[in-house]
């Protein structure tokens, strides 16, 4: 596993995705600190996390289109399925690959912690309750990217369907208010990416919400 978790980390570095991925979260980031927080004089992060959902949710796929299109385009996955190592192990270096360059780019909520400590003291505890949700949202969205990557060749096909169920995802809460049934409710409610992180965006820790996304990177 750690040596496909290489090769896939070489890889992100080697080409431009990994550093622009980082960039483009950076920069969004930055923004939403920056009018959120520095620009309001608010020294809470839950309205930053928030606006971040669309932005994970649109973003990811662009982190995982490659991982195993590429593999299909260029006939490697031949060589790497007779290799003398087995699917688990591979499947788990290319996620944990992608997890770790969407883990290096939520280091920069850290900073914003530190910055806003420079003026008032933050509530520490709240900020990594957040940080735990934006984590466990990227998790559960790579998962689905990798997935969505393992059946087809090409890249951009990959990255056109990580965004179209990106738009299905932030569309649940809308389409389960179309229905009257509780209980048609209930299911789409349940199945809301959004419902589950702004929980933690409010400082609620539920483990619900942990077993949702944690579910959901199960399954794919």
């Amino acid at each position: 596993m750690s040596a496909v978790m290489k090769r896939e980390l070489n890889s992100y570095f080697s080409s431009a995705i990994g550093y622009i991925f980082i960039a483009v979260f950076y920069v969004f980031a930055g923004f939403y600190f920056f009018v959120t927080c520095l620009l309001s004089g608010n020294s809470s992060l839950s309205y930053t996390f928030s606006n971040m959902f669309a932005i994970a949710v649109f973003l990811v796929p662009v982190l995982t289109m490659r991982l195993w299109s590429e593999e299909k385009k260029q006939k490697t996955d031949q060589a790497l399925f007779t290799a003398p190592v087995k699917l688990l192990p591979i499947v788990l270096g290319k996620y944990f690959a992608a997890l770790v360059i969407y883990a290096i780019s939520l280091a920069i909520f850290l900073v914003f912690g530190l910055v806003i400590s420079c003026f008032v003291t933050p509530e520490w505890p709240v900020i990594i309750g957040n940080l735990l949700g934006l984590f466990l949202l990227g998790a559960a969205l790579i998962a689905i990217g990798m997935f969505l990557s393992a059946l087809t060749e090409n890249q951009v096909i990959a990255a056109v369907s990580g965004f179209a169920v990106g738009l299905l995802i932030m569309m649940l809460d809308s389409i389960g208010s179309l229905f009257s049934n509780t209980f048609l409710v209930s299911i789409f409610t349940n199945l809301s990416f959004n419902a589950h992180y702004t929980n933690f965006t409010t400082g609620l820790l539920n483990f619900v919400d942990i077993i949702f996304f944690l579910s959901v990177i199960a399954v794919f």
